[in-house]
């Protein structure tokens, strides 16, 4: 069953500010985040747990984050006041949405100080990468791939999850965050 996200706000004639498009866009990217890690099981690759679940989840925000960036300043020209203002802005909604999750699954924790620090970890990694109007390059989703694959393991079940996340998976991403972008933007 696809995935169904409203991204049209409810009165298109308000301006929306900085805050209430990073907002929604955290809510959004979390819910595509849950669903492309529910795929990876319905694709029969194998979890050891909702910890391994919660950093496939982890690896889909921090990919659309990045992809957020790269539109934010390719096809929004937002200056780069108002695009750090932005990312930070839905940094901090995802991480928020992430300790509400994990404090639920995994029990009490600082899960935020965490998803900051490989926030920035990864964000240095795909500041390697090139995107462009079309999309994420191939390495760009490579990296994606590959970081997922390190947290499944090489079991024989999980072998193949870079080729799912590079080929499928990753490229719905793709799509449905720059949806999201198109609609909340205009």
């Amino acid at each position: 069953m696809a995935l169904r996200i409203k991204s049209h706000w409810h009165n298109d004639e308000s301006a929306r500010s900085l805050e209430e498009i990073a907002s929604a866009l955290a809510f959004i990217s979390w819910r595509i985040a849950k669903d492309k890690a529910i795929n990876l099981h319905g694709e029969d690759f194998i979890y050891d747990g909702d910890e391994q679940r919660l950093a496939v989840i982890t690896e889909y925000l921090i990919f659309q984050l990045q992809i957020v960036d790269r539109l934010a300043h390719i096809r929004f020209h937002l200056e780069k006041a108002e695009r750090a203002q932005l990312v930070t802005l839905l940094a901090k909604q995802q991480a928020n949405h992430l300790q509400d999750n994990s404090l639920d699954l995994l029990g009490p924790g600082d899960y935020i100080n965490p998803f900051i620090a490989k926030l920035n970890q990864r964000g240095a990694e795909y500041a390697e990468f090139a995107h462009n109007e079309d999309g994420p390059s191939y390495p760009f989703m490579r990296h994606l791939g590959y970081e997922i694959q390190q947290i499944m393991g090489d079991q024989a079940m999980n072998r193949w999850v870079i080729d799912q996340v590079m080929d499928k998976d990753g490229v719905a991403v793709n799509k449905e965050i720059h949806r999201a972008m198109n609609n909340l933007f205009t």
